[in-house]
């Protein structure tokens, strides 16, 4: 069953509010996506139908085993790619993260396992040339 990009950005923000708060609210996913409450509803509806949530108007919302399981795949995407663009690449956190939110949705799990051998095989057997690399990209962004 195919999944949207948006859809896995409901799944991922019901996760980490899931994972912080332990609760499940619209008016939470709503803040934090920065869309109105009927626009969740609409969405939880669709994941519901999918089998992603269990979801009932005016009940708890709980990602089923399935949604949990796809939340937790695009969330450690989500948390590798911030890492290796800060890590390896030197790319300032805010933009790092931004980045992330974005290419985590598009990315292959191939490319995530390379990306993270990548990471482990440089830290490990090059940290020399690595800080050599992040020394000089220290201030090369441009400013907006």
């Amino acid at each position: 069953m195919t999944v949207s990009k948006r859809e896995e950005e409901y799944l991922e923000t019901m996760y980490i509010l899931h994972k912080n708060k332990g609760v499940i609210r619209i008016k939470d996913i709503a803040r934090t996506m920065r869309v109105k409450p009927p626009s969740v509803v609409d969405a939880l509806k669709r994941l519901a139908e999918k089998g992603f949530v269990e979801y009932e108007k005016y009940d708890r919302i709980l990602l089923t085993e399935e949604g949990k399981g796809l939340a937790e795949t695009i969330y450690s995407k989500h948390l590798l790619l911030t890492q290796f663009f800060i890590d390896i690449l030197g790319i300032p956190p805010e933009v790092a993260e931004q980045d992330a939110c974005q290419f985590e949705h598009y990315v292959h799990e191939i490319t995530v396992r390379r990306m993270r051998e990548f990471a482990r095989f440089i830290q490990e057997q090059c940290p020399y040339v690595l800080k050599q690399f992040l020394k000089e990209k220290q201030g090369d962004e441009p400013s907006e």
